[in-house]
């Protein structure tokens, strides 16, 4: 029945709406696949992400804890985070999830232009 996630929705305000759009679109290059006056919907290659401004925006940490981005460099989206100014939380490293199988990945973790945690996730 389910075929995937379609998209994850955040909510910002007006004022917020052209940083959003530039951090989404210049430094991590997802494009518009939507867009209507109070909102965008961008294509990350295998769901969405919608942001919206129709309501006051709230920035609350809730039970999502972040959103993980799928990439094949891990440093060199996390070093373009940084140039456009963005905070880096977790420095780009080598883990291995002890899991069954285990699973060797890298990641890192900034902050969005609205607080939100993104990991930059990429299978070893």
């Amino acid at each position: 029945m389910i075929k995937g996630i379609h998209h994850i929705s955040m909510k910002c305000r007006k004022e917020e709406l052209h940083k959003v759009k530039d951090f989404y679109i210049n430094v991590l290059g997802l494009q518009i696949c939507r867009e209507w006056p109070d909102g965008i919907m961008l294509d990350t290659g295998n769901g969405m992400i919608e942001i919206f401004t129709n309501a006051d925006g709230e920035h609350r940490l809730g039970a999502i804890r972040h959103v993980a981005l799928l990439t094949d460099d891990v440093d060199e989206i996390s070093d373009k985070v940084k140039s456009a100014g963005y905070e880096v939380i977790v420095e780009p490293n080598d883990i291995i999830i002890p899991s069954d199988p285990e699973y060797p990945i890298r990641v890192a973790f900034c902050f969005g232009p609205l607080g939100e945690q993104i990991e930059f996730f990429c299978e070893r």
